[in-house]
């Protein structure tokens, strides 16, 4: 076929029907044909040369162009493609490297075989903008559901049609044993949307927290209009759902809102989800205030919550426990994900008995140190005296409203109780001297002797040991294993420092050591708060 004798118009034709049918650019179509086009008359002229054709977006006529660019004489490697500016100065004026030649050549004729070169170049750019064009598309998308129909299962892997592509829905992301047969309507959640070089890849989910907060925001014109939010999606798909919602209407009951008529909007979504049970719950900044909520339909008497190491512990009565952790933990493992913390549960007789247990071991400790009976040492605890600093330091007149003391009776106390710790101090301190502790990390501030011969004892015998310790080193702190939070136990955590105060005594032993510079320091923080300032202003 040559292009000279062909419609010209029928390659325009061409491309509109294919780009119409394959939902692509047209001009993506002509730049495929302007590609084979090329790649055909290279294979006539000779594959070294620069052949390049443009074919006209209005009438369809075919250039064939041949072009050559000026290089240096050094540089020239190809002869077909390449010329020197001598060798330029026959076909240009004033040459100059960098400059082009055109030339139009003669269009060639496509044999069967160029012809065939030429139909899979247009087919593979096709394919590709085809691809790029899908993946832009699922691309937006991404974060919504999307319903489809079951195509085929492959190993317990469900490929759903949804439109212009296939998804995958992979056997983990399905709700319980949930099985489909070709031609089922599937709605899904749109998880992932990944670009590879067989196409976009497009993975499914049913399980996804996220799936459930969708379908409340169709089934609830509230949600979808920003009156109310969804704050947490705890799932056990097939199984237990918590959602946790707040409403930004005074006048409007989240909960209300969510359930709907007699429940028809919960019942939607707990048709769509297997008969999965959904406990709709309303969210409360107070963390503590949250988790009793969350633990619904348990009754909760206690919260106590340690927000440094973001645990909470719950106290309920005896005949609650079993409620309040559910089948098989079910319970408190969705109002821990919702709540994101570790939450543990006692018995409020195993919190009496944890109770009973330090009051005891108080009360010990201040008959051994005091030289007090029983009875004056369970009237400290009693008075919530925890440790002898309490008692050695703490102003007079908190003792003097304990019954039967009267300001002699304190005076001998405290004097007893900084005669202990004074003791104590200086055992520790010659301890640490038999380890070999140096001079400026005894004198550091902060450090107390007790605190130097734990130091000591662990191998931190200087204030450059001392310098190179981790926060969380000293203090403690928490990490996670394997989907657990695991306890890291610090040095001095006995000691009650807090991971801020281990982060202040190793930066001022930095400082003090001249690894750090202050105004460097300074400098910084004056330029997050200025960054912190920025974000509360957007």
């Amino acid at each position: 076929m040559a292009i000279t004798s062909a419609n010209q118009l029928e390659l325009l034709q061409t491309a509109e029907a294919v780009a119409r049918e394959k939902m692509i650019d047209p001009g993506l179509v002509v730049e495929a044909m302007e590609e084979s086009l090329a790649r055909a008359a290279k294979s006539r002229y000779g594959a070294e040369m620069d052949i390049r054709v443009s074919i006209d977006r209005k009438t369809g006529k075919a250039t064939f162009t041949r072009v050559r660019t000026v290089v240096e004489e050094e540089e020239l490697e190809n002869y077909q493609a390449e010329m020197t500016v001598e060798s330029a100065k026959q076909y240009m004026a004033d040459p100059a490297v960098g400059d082009t030649f055109v030339e139009e050549v003669p269009p060639v004729e496509l044999g069967r075989i160029a012809a065939q070169s030429a139909k899979q170049v247009i087919l593979q750019k096709v394919r590709e903008a085809e691809r790029d064009r899908q993946f832009e598309e699922f691309q937006d998308r991404n974060g919504t559901i999307i319903n489809g129909s079951v195509k085929r299962e492959e190993y317990g892997n469900v490929i759903v049609d949804v439109g212009r592509g296939e998804a995958i829905l992979r056997r983990n992301e399905k709700i319980g044993r949930e099985s489909y047969r070709p031609g089922d309507r599937i709605r899904c959640f749109i998880k992932d949307v990944r670009r590879e070089t067989r196409g976009p890849q497009i993975f499914l989910s049913r399980t996804a927290p996220e799936f459930m907060a969708e379908l409340f925001k169709m089934e609830v014109p509230e949600i979808y209009d920003g009156i109310i939010e969804i704050k947490a999606v705890a799932r056990d798909p097939g199984s237990r759902a918590k959602i946790a919602v707040i409403s930004h209407d005074g006048g409007i009951d989240p909960v209300g809102a969510c359930v709907g008529m007699r429940g028809s909007r919960v019942q939607a979504v707990v048709n769509e989800l297997q008969g999965e049970k959904i406990d709709i719950i309303p969210w409360n900044e107070d963390t503590p205030t949250f988790l009793v909520n969350a633990l619904q339909p348990a009754e909760v008497t206690k919260v106590v919550l340690d927000e440094e190491a973001e645990r909470i512990e719950v106290v309920v009565p005896d005949e609650q426990l079993s409620l309040a952790i559910g089948r098989r933990g079910q319970n408190v493992r969705l109002a821990s994900q919702l709540t994101a913390l570790d939450i543990d549960i006692m018995t409020e007789e195993e919190e009496s008995k944890r109770r009973q247990a330090e009051f005891e071991v108080r009360t010990k400790l201040f008959i051994e140190t005091l030289d007090v009976d029983e009875f004056f040492a369970q009237l400290l605890v009693s008075e919530g005296f925890t440790n002898l600093e309490e008692v050695a330091y703490v102003e007079q007149d908190e003792l003097l409203v304990i019954d039967g003391v009267d300001e002699d009776t304190a005076n001998e106390l405290q004097t007893r109780a900084r005669e202990f710790l004074e003791e104590q101090a200086k055992k520790a301190l010659a301890r640490a001297h038999e380890l070999g502790v140096q001079d400026n990390l005894i004198g550091f501030e902060g450090l107390t002797p007790q605190m130097i011969e734990v130091l000591a004892e662990d191998g931190v015998l200087s204030l450059e040991d001392f310098a190179t310790c981790a926060d969380w080193e000293l203090a403690g702190g928490w990490t996670t294993e394997d989907g657990k939070r695991v306890k890291d136990d610090g040095l001095l955590e006995k000691f009650d420092l807090s991971l801020e105060d281990a982060q202040n005594m190793v930066m001022t032993a930095r400082i003090l050591l001249g690894w750090v510079d202050p105004a460097e320091l300074e400098a910084d923080e004056d330029e997050a708060e200025g960054e912190d300032t920025a974000g509360e202003e957007v």
